[in-house]
């Protein structure tokens, strides 16, 4: 046709595969990062390394979606540019390279190698520990893949997770995971983290980029403590602290703050109230995955939060995941109601729209089953109508009818 869309769009089908990265719109990508990479030197070519990678590592994670015959070819190219970007004597000690090289190992499969990359950084790394904003970074990624491994809380103290998360909190020089975690250990560092939290939470941040770096790693900092908890405790305790942190980080009134002589709240850290959400509902999601735990404390934490944070896409994805093992629609339709009108963000209608395709699917995959790709003879059109209402309300409000993916969404529906 002549005309080609640059990425990918999810939501859509041809034929029977996904629409994948375009051959010339991934060209122009390329040739975009070639060009660039020309011109930049310093800490600006080595972001320019770090955006690079997370762009190759979102390929690979499109092709373990949709596209498993490709994934070989796609992490040979991946791994070796990452292999190239670590040969630059400017990167040799870039931790976030490092650890979006282990990332990538991980996603390929490749888990012993992605633990040697995560060791080899942590060990020249030094001894910042809780101090060290990268650190804290890559020390949280490791434990994450690693907890995503347990199918189980037993023994998860002992874990390799528990051990990474020890020795992030000794500041001392990291050694490999051999088998077990001294539970003297892991009572100093218990110790270590309360008293790095309080600390970051008491401080005023200096200039506006302060603000960011610190926001980032007061975010990661709580990330680590609570997984600590969660492996070394359990649930309840790591739902604590995020309980905690969020608390504290709502005290934003600057008189209350006067008041109490106390000088923490949101206006330090304006960006981690959202990324703490995040990751508290991110681990009630995997905790309810490998053991039993009521649905509820996760449905409201996701509630209070998208009325909050109605852009989150991340936080969307959580919601309908959870509203999909719902038999009654109505609740999660009076909430998409209430948030579309509340702002003017366009994700709530995005998911709304979504939400509804997804039931109308499960509706007809059940009404086909055992008959193959015969039509049913009673279409399902309360859910169609549904549909088309929802796109018509979406294009007509103020962001959607400058949105090509929304337009674009509808056609594809009404065909």
């Amino acid at each position: 046709s002549g005309f080609n869309s640059i990425g990918h769009m999810d939501t859509m089908r041809r034929r029977r595969h996904h629409v994948g990265h375009y051959k010339e719109g991934e060209e122009f990508i390329q040739n975009v990062f070639h060009v660039l990479f020309q011109l930049f030197s310093g800490k600006e070519k080595s972001n320019l390394s770090i955006c690079w990678l997370h762009y190759e590592i979102s390929k690979v994670a499109q092709c373990l979606q949709t596209k498993k015959k490709k994934l070989k070819a796609q992490g040979r190219k991946s791994k070796k540019l990452a292999k190239n970007f670590l040969k630059a004597s400017d990167n040799r000690n870039n931790l976030s390279l490092w650890k979006l090289y282990a990332y990538l190992e991980w996603l390929l499969g490749n888990t012993d190698d992605a633990r040697k990359v995560f060791d080899t950084a942590l060990c020249t790394a030094g001894t910042g520990g809780l101090r060290s904003p990268q650190l804290c970074s890559l020390s949280l990624l490791y434990a994450q893949l690693e907890v995503e491994l347990l199918e189980t809380l037993e023994g998860a103290a002992m874990s390799r997770a528990v051990h990474i998360l020890t020795k992030l909190a000794e500041s001392g020089p990291y050694v490999p995971y051999s088998g077990q975690v001294l539970p003297v250990n892991i009572l100093k560092a218990r110790k270590a983290y309360e008293h790095a939290l309080q600390d970051h939470l008491s401080k005023t941040p200096v200039s506006d980029q302060d603000q960011v770096s610190d926001a980032n790693q007061l975010v990661n900092l709580v990330g680590c403590y609570a997984l600590f908890q969660y492996l070394t405790v359990g649930i309840d305790a790591a739902v604590l602290i995020y309980a905690q942190t969020s608390e504290k980080l709502e005290a934003s009134d600057p008189q209350k703050c006067e008041n109490t002589g106390e000088n923490f709240g949101s206006q330090n850290f304006p960006t981690a109230l959202e990324d703490v959400t995040v990751l508290h509902t991110n681990l009630l999601r995997f905790h309810m995955k490998i053991s039993v735990y009521p649905l509820n404390p996760l449905r409201e934490a996701l509630t209070e939060a998208l009325k909050r944070y109605p852009s989150n896409q991340s936080l969307w994805r959580s919601y309908i995941h959870i509203q999909r093992k719902s038999h009654s629609a109505s609740k999660a339709r009076r909430f998409f109601d209430g948030v579309t009108r509340s702002t003017n963000s366009l994700e709530p209608w995005l998911f709304a729209i979504q939400a509804e395709q997804m039931r109308k699917k499960l509706i007809e995959n059940v009404q086909r089953a055992g008959v193959g790709e015969i039509h049913y003879t009673i279409p399902e059109t309360g859910l169609t109508n549904r549909i088309v209402a929802l796109f018509e309300h979406a294009v007509q409000s103020e962001n959607g009818t400058h949105c090509p993916l929304l337009w674009r969404m509808y056609l594809n529906f009404l065909v």
